[in-house]
């Protein structure tokens, strides 16, 4: 049977009611990855999220809106944006059992944020007021273009599946990794410093990237296909 890879899912009020969705390309880059989607409820309970993850192989933590400073111990930033504190508390109780599970887990994004919070780092609220020296990764071009290097550092996971040296992402961000937590491997760098991947050796398959590779997936010439094939794989093991 193919993986079950459960994607989480994004919160937004329209017309006085919440919608719960993901955009299509999580959901094309697992299938072309050879796994099977599906989007994640939000839970309030050690217990819901065991029964959600007992029911997938992987867990794909997506984009979306800023995560709440609170979670990392520090007060709103003048510059943040919306937060969705339901999603937090789903992210935070599922990233933290998936760990405890050793489930395949890729961050994309917030997702690469929500990671290193849920294991103890903590992060930048706003680049271009916290890090003058950063380099623009709001990127206003289309999603499937690469803005900007990203160096990934030899020997990593991360360097297995995409190469070492530099690669080009695109990048959708005013938050970043600040703070990495101990035990983690910063996997890619910018070149303004800011980190751009993470990884654990101690884990089956545990990687996020700040980027959006799921805008790639299968596109000719640039894509980080090799990426979602491997998390999709390490997720299939669980079977």
């Amino acid at each position: 049977m193919k993986p079950l890879i459960g994607i989480t899912a994004d919160k937004h009020r329209v017309d006085g009611r919440d919608w719960n969705y993901q955009t299509n390309d999580y959901f094309r880059a697992v299938q072309l990855a050879g796994g099977i989607p599906v989007l994640l409820p939000y839970v309030e309970t050690v217990e819901a999220a065991g029964e959600v993850l007992d029911r997938i192989d992987g867990l794909l933590l997506s984009g979306g809106v800023d995560v709440d400073p609170l979670t990392f111990g520090e007060l709103p930033h003048p510059k943040q944006g919306a937060i969705a504190p339901e999603r937090d508390i789903t992210e935070l109780l599922i990233i933290k059992l998936a760990l405890a599970r050793d489930m395949a887990i890729l961050g994309i994004c917030r997702g690469h944020q929500m990671l290193a919070v849920a294991a103890g780092g903590t992060l930048w609220q706003d680049l271009p007021e916290q890090v003058p020296s950063a380099l623009k990764h709001a990127q206003q071009a289309p999603r499937w273009y690469p803005s900007h290097p990203v160096e990934v550092m030899p020997g990593t996971k991360l360097a297995e599946l995409v190469g070492a040296g530099e690669i080009r992402v695109n990048s959708f961000h005013h938050q970043a990794v600040n703070r990495v937590p101990h035990g983690w491997i910063a996997s890619g760098v910018s070149p303004d410093g800011i980190n751009e991947a993470l990884e654990h050796p101690g884990y089956t398959f545990v990687l996020s990237v700040q980027w959006h590779p799921e805008n790639f997936a299968g596109r000719a010439g640039h894509n980080f296909d090799n990426l979602f094939q491997a998390f999709v794989a390490a997720a299939g093991q669980k079977q």
